[in-house]
């Protein structure tokens, strides 16, 4: 017969494999498809990853201002649509953005294939607004996919559902169409209706030719895009690859820049912060995408964030149970400024000492502050002091939870510590081996998923 330890633990075991297995029911094709749900393995090999490299990239390098947005704005529109006749990235290496990836310890990469000004990064069968109309003349597309296939990199693509640039979509204020400004919803369902089979053309090119794992969807906040739309394009995906992950931007639930919406209503597997740490979740999936500067697509002299800052980002992301999509943006000739790369690389110096703590992991359990975040898998936590606490760490552990051991994780130091009165008192040394963010690892008496947040 069991004892009451026992039947305690398997209830809370239980517990916590319900309110996963219900977080993860509450995503996928929407109300219209309430069957098409998340495929959860591809959620949690993306989920394990927690490190992504966005890249915005186009023929708008050439005049250093925003991609999509600065059409019409800071680039007059018959310069912007002309740019292509001029890109000519000769400098473009696949092997060495890749790498860049890799080196800074991110485990996957997604570009953007179209950005809202319509322009298309691969050999498009649907339009002559693509690379191959370039001088440049090749595929961007096929070099970074097998590339990434090649250096064990999950190799993803980011596609607007806004096409400033087509004819037949029914355009806001940017692309300075008036004649669409005061176009009654009926006739911008019209115009959709014959822009729409163009979008699945090139969706079917992209998952066909290159095989994302993850499909990025954006520009779905124009009012021409509806709810209904946003499901029926889930569904079509998923007939074409039931195993990709598809973002919350193809439908209208994503509720403003943080973006953490997954629901039964609304079509998406995952939530999308932009430019904001998405805040402590760990039952919806979530993905903060957040520029290494100020501008998404290259800009000249661009103020960088410090490598502090990025690590910083990063912690309190994985921290919070989400993933980082860090965005560069490479050159009109097609390289990633070194300067970048080399932010990256002290990024990647720091993964590398201490990945357990980032990788295959869930945030948590402590929720996190401006000093601390937490991770945990198997029987440990993680925590990640992104400030010298003093001599002595006190944390609040729950009844039952028993530490068997601190150390720091890069020199594997064993540290004193106290358990007494629901709280754990660690000592310190008066320097940490990291002046941006040490780790302490404690070992637990009992896996540490089946602990519920803890406030501090």
């Amino acid at each position: 017969m069991l004892n009451m330890h026992k039947v305690i633990l398997l209830v809370v075991i239980l517990i916590s494999f319900l309110s996963t297995e219900l977080a993860a029911q509450l995503s996928g094709g929407g109300e219209a498809h309430p069957n098409l749900q998340t495929n959860l393995e591809s959620l949690e090999d993306w989920q394990d990853m927690r490190f992504g490299m966005f890249i915005h990239w186009g023929p708008v390098t050439l005049r250093g201002t925003e991609i999509g947005w600065s059409r019409g704005e800071q680039v007059p529109i018959e310069d912007y649509d002309q740019l292509y006749q001029e890109f000519n990235p000769v400098l473009f290496d696949a092997k060495q953005w890749v790498r860049t990836a890799k080196q800074a310890g991110m485990k996957y990469l997604i570009i953007t294939s179209k950005h809202h000004d319509g322009f298309a990064l691969w050999d498009s069968k649907r339009s002559d607004y693509d690379m191959m109309s370039t001088p440049y003349g090749k595929d961007v597309l096929e070099a970074l996919s097998e590339e990434c296939e090649k250096q064990g990199i999950e190799f993803g693509i980011y596609y607007s559902i806004a096409d400033w640039h087509h004819p037949d979509y029914p355009v806001n204020q940017r692309s300075l169409k008036p004649a669409y400004q005061s176009a009654s919803e009926a006739k911008k369902k019209e115009a959709m209706a014959d822009y729409i089979p163009y979008m699945k053309g090139q969706l079917k090119e992209i998952i066909e030719n290159y095989d994302p794992a993850v499909l990025w969807f954006d520009g779905e906040w124009e009012s021409p895009w509806t709810h209904q739309m946003g499901m029926e394009l889930y569904a079509y995906v998923k007939g074409l690859n039931p195993d990709i992950l598809i973002n919350n931007r193809v439908d209208k639930g994503r509720q403003g820049m943080a973006g953490m919406t997954i629901s039964e209503k609304y079509a998406g597997d995952f939530g999308t912060p932009e430019q904001e740490v998405g805040n402590y979740n760990t039952e919806t999936p979530w993905e903060s995408c957040i520029t290494i500067g100020r501008q998404w697509a290259w800009r000249p002299n661009d103020k960088l964030k410090s490598t502090k800052q990025l690590l910083h980002l990063l912690l309190n992301t994985v921290g919070g149970d989400g993933n980082l999509l860090l965005n560069v943006g490479p050159m009109m000739d097609g390289r990633i400024e070194q300067r970048q790369i080399r932010r990256l690389h002290q990024v990647g110096d720091w993964l590398r000492r201490h990945g357990e703590s980032v990788y295959r992991i869930r945030g948590g359990p402590y929720r996190p502050t401006e000093t601390m975040v937490s991770t945990r898998k198997g029987n440990k936590i993680y925590l990640h002091l992104l400030a010298h606490p003093g001599s002595e760490l006190t944390l609040p552990l729950p009844e039952g939870v028993q530490v068997n051991n601190a150390r720091l994780l890069r020199t594997d130091q064993k540290l004193n510590l106290r358990q007494a009165h629901g709280n754990l008192k660690i000592s310190l040394p008066s320097r940490l081996p990291n002046d941006v963010a040490s780790v302490v690892a404690l070992e637990l008496n009992r896996p540490a998923q089946e602990l519920g947040t803890i406030e501090r």
